[in-house]
């Protein structure tokens, strides 16, 4: 798989693109229904396999995407964070999805601002943004720790109306 996709890298974790080997991250998450809840999950393999496609092909499309989430000490994967704009949908996001074994450690805070700082630095954004479900406490406790001021309220194409948070660097 040819990987287009930068390291960064912050004090506990290595964002690097995906390789074929992640994939069994990806279905181990989408699986997990409780885990994957807000991410559109439970996922049977085969559309997993399309998510975890889907995250490699963006970076060819769009010029940014999804880092796996590797933490150094361990060399395990923990999860994925990044920036995703699907065809349809009116705004760009930082979304991100770490393992249930690997939460409140504050890896999503440290790759969330691994990624906000790519996103200005390289990509040139003046601010990055982020929404979630309203029910989706725990991305809005992130989004709030991240400095993410509500800027919009807005409807998706799935229907479902959310905040809009910009974040900037922190």
């Amino acid at each position: 798989m040819d990987n287009p996709v930068p390291e960064l890298k912050s004090e506990r974790l290595l964002l690097r693109g995906l390789k074929p080997q992640d994939f069994e991250i990806y279905h181990r998450f989408y699986s997990d229904a409780e885990a994957s809840h807000f991410y559109g999950g439970p996922l049977p393999e085969h559309l997993a396999w399309r998510k975890f496609a889907a995250d490699h092909g963006h970076w060819i499309l769009r010029g940014y995407g999804m880092w796996m989430c590797e933490e150094k000490a361990s060399g395990e994967m923990i999860g994925a964070c990044g920036l995703f704009w699907p065809q349809g949908w009116p705004r760009s996001e930082l979304t991100w999805w770490i393992l249930p074994e690997a939460r409140r450690k504050g890896y999503a805070l440290e790759a969330s601002r691994a990624v906000i700082d790519y996103a200005q630095d390289v990509l040139g954004w003046d601010f990055v943004e982020t929404h979630m479900d309203d029910e989706n406490e725990a991305a809005r406790k992130l989004a709030l720790k991240l400095g993410g001021e509500v800027i919009a309220r807005e409807v998706f194409p799935d229907g479902v109306a959310r905040n809009v948070y910009a974040l900037k660097r922190g």
